[in-house]
């Protein structure tokens, strides 16, 4: 396997490069990783999204619903 090291300005290594035909490969033989890929969201998805973080904003001020601490939501990100 031909891996490559991704490394930032200072030298610390921050990524691997891995060829996507070996990739593919192990795709086949560990099918755990498949859940590993990004896979972006479509434009619906964000919309809808938006709506429902926008109705618990409203519902957060109208003290029907708590909110968290920045931190929180954060250390989730």
């Amino acid at each position: 396997m031909k891996v490559q090291i991704i490394q930032d300005g200072k030298g610390k290594a921050t990524g691997v490069y891995i060829p996507i035909s070996e990739w593919k490969e192990l795709k086949k033989r560990y099918k755990d990783l498949e859940a590993l890929e990004y896979e972006e969201p479509s434009k619906e998805q964000i919309l809808q999204e938006l709506k429902e973080a926008v109705t618990e904003l409203k519902l957060v001020e109208q003290g029907k619903l708590n909110a968290r601490p920045a931190k929180d939501l954060l250390d989730e990100l």
